[in-house]
């Protein structure tokens, strides 16, 4: 393994941990924001959406941009933005510009998100073994790193402004250094001609399990506090550690899940981890007591965490080069993600919350038929790059 190689494994962590403390830091201090402008809940909920829709609408592009430029050129780009965005989210004075801001974060974090999966796949390929899981479990450190700043942000008195803003200052250079270590992909322009064509089935397929995975995660973040204080009569402290328990769970999944993966193969763990996800949710909702429900939502976080970096590497094997298929598949599971708190408003509104969240359920459900639909024997989803697409890395 050359030294180039090592380098470009650690450079991909890094991102995802980058990626992970910026997006993080935004949701970790939304509290302070409200303070700041004197904001309501419904307007903070605007902000969120500005975010994600410029995510989104990043995501659907992505396709063609992926072909032409190589996740390389678009993170080299992407990540600095993504640095800048934050800094602006950070000092915009009223709402207008706070919207523009969000938007503008969301787009460049879309660019990334998309480009550093596809970057986590090249290297994958190269390293010839599954890696996509411990790529995840950076983002995990990244957004458990946010809240640990955040908190001790919030400790010293500093304002949402200087919390933010520190956190983006300091990530633009290092995203503007680790622009070097990132991998080319094989073939990137070559299949340029070809994104127009529909991509092969297993992308839509893999997109739509990403789908239901990422509805599960979403759901979990907006709505499980909620329901631990106003269902199950839990204590706001209490409460409050549902999601951090969640993300542990998550974490602790994903460092071991590449290990799992090249033992078991993707299509067994992700039928276990669908049935996972849908047993412990379970336990959630018939918990006796509010400690149950938080201690069943560490093994929720276990099930689904390996979902959507398996489908995504999946995804980064279907064509040549990874980067409009997972472009496809991030699109498709970033929907999800929008649309499930959504859902979940909704049908509470007209049943009951704790009837609502039976549709983490269903979905758990779903990953779990949804999987028996793939291939049985590991697909070349580590095959190596040609030796002469390895050499120019710091081009």
């Amino acid at each position: 393994m050359t030294r180039d190689l090592r380098t470009a494994r650690y450079g991909a962590v890094l991102t995802f941990v980058l990626s992970g403390l910026m997006v993080g830091t935004m949701t970790v201090r939304i509290p302070a924001l409200t303070d700041k402008l004197g904001l309501s809940e419904s307007t903070i909920g605007l902000i969120l959406l500005a975010w994600g829709l410029g995510a989104l609408v990043t995501m659907q592009s992505m396709r063609r941009i992926m072909a032409r430029k190589g996740s390389r050129a678009v993170l080299r780009v992407g990540g600095p933005l993504t640095a800048a965005g934050l800094v602006a989210l950070a000092f915009a004075p009223n709402l207008p510009l706070l919207l523009a801001a969000a938007a503008f974060f969301g787009m460049a974090f879309g660019a990334v998100d998309i480009a550093m999966n596809a970057q986590g796949s090249t290297v994958e390929r190269a390293y010839r073994r599954p890696l996509m899981n411990g790529l995840h479990a950076g983002w995990c450190v990244g957004a458990i790193s946010a809240g640990a700043v955040g908190s001790l942000s919030i400790m010293l008195g500093l304002s949402f402004t200087a919390n933010v803003a520190l956190v983006g200052l300091v990530s633009l250079p290092v995203m503007l250094l680790i622009g070097r270590t990132y991998l080319p992909e094989p073939r990137a322009r070559e299949s340029a001609a070809t994104t127009a064509r529909r991509l092969p089935p297993i992308v839509y397929l893999l997109g739509a399990i990403m789908f239901f995975a990422f509805m599960v995660e979403g759901t979990v973040a907006d709505w499980n506090g909620l329901f631990m204080r106003d269902t199950l009569g839990a204590p706001e402290a209490v409460a409050a550690l549902g999601y951090p328990v969640f993300e542990v769970g998550m974490l602790v999944a994903r460092l071991t899940g590449d290990r799992l993966r090249a033992r078991f193969g993707v299509r067994g763990i992700m039928t276990v981890s669908g049935l996972a996800t849908a047993g412990f949710f379970v336990v959630v909702l018939v918990a006796p007591a509010p400690l149950v429900a938080v201690f069943a939502m560490f093994f929720v976080g276990l099930g689904v965490a390996t979902v959507s970096p398996m489908t995504l590497s999946l995804a980064g094997t279907a064509t040549a080069t990874p980067g409009p298929a997972i472009a496809q598949a991030g699109a498709m599971g970033y929907a999800g993600l929008l649309m499930g708190p959504v859902v979940i408003g909704f049908l509470s509104d007209v049943t009951s919350l704790r009837t609502a969240l039976g549709i983490a359920v269903v979905l758990g459900v779903l990953i779990a038929v949804a999987a028996r639909f793939l291939p049985r024997e590991e697909p070349a989803a580590v095959t190596p790059l040609p030796t002469r697409e390895r050499e120019p890395i710091a081009a």
